[in-house]
């Protein structure tokens, strides 16, 4: 409902919300001060298992922290607080904790690659497995944030179940693939006909 950004000069504005994506954990703020200098956006379909990263973040209230590791892996699957996935995500062994989610992975020119996302810990600590959103992936939601507030995702509307456990207890014409169990209403499988 109210938001505050403070910047490392120690500049504060109030930010107006743009929009929001809560399938990838994302939002667009606006503020009112002037002399911003933005990061340099990456590409993330260049990243490399291997390569060193740094994350930018506040883990547990400490601002300006810089913690440095490498790509572990590439294409990652993590859930999202909404309970939806979000594929081909960036793990890191760079310290993530409680405070960067948000914040940059950044590669070694210093360009976004990444906006740092989860965690992956017993303890609730960093344990060397943190999870980023990939750049491009906010490349293609960002734009539909600014021009309306929110994503609009595509639904098809229908409930399935997999083939292959079923297969043994139905005489099914395929051994993979889906069933579907039902169409909702005025959804697109439903206008299809399906």
């Amino acid at each position: 409902d109210d938001v505050t950004v403070q910047l490392s000069d120690g500049r504060q504005s109030r930010a107006k919300i743009v929009g929001t994506d809560g399938q990838i954990d994302l939002a667009v703020l606006k503020i009112d001060l002037e002399n911003l200098s933005p990061l340099p956006i990456g590409d993330s379909d260049k990243v490399r298992v291997g390569q060193i990263v740094m994350a930018i973040g506040n883990p547990f209230g400490l601002d300006h922290t810089l913690t440095t590791g490498v790509v572990s892996a590439l294409g990652r699957t993590i859930k999202s607080l909404s309970n939806r996935t979000i594929e081909g995500v960036i793990q890191t062994d760079a310290a993530i904790n409680p405070g960067n989610s948000g914040g940059p992975l950044l590669d070694s020119h210093g360009r976004m690659i990444g906006i740092n996302s989860q965690i992956l810990s017993p303890s609730g600590a960093s344990a060397g497995v943190g999870f980023a959103v990939p750049v491009n992936i906010a490349k293609r939601i960002v734009p539909q944030l600014l021009k309306s507030g929110e994503v609009r995702r595509p639904k098809l509307g229908i409930g399935t179940r997999d083939v292959q456990p079923l297969k043994s207890q139905l005489d099914l014409p395929v051994a993979d693939g889906v069933i579907i169990l039902q169409v909702a209403p005025g959804q697109a499988a439903a206008n299809a006909g399906l």
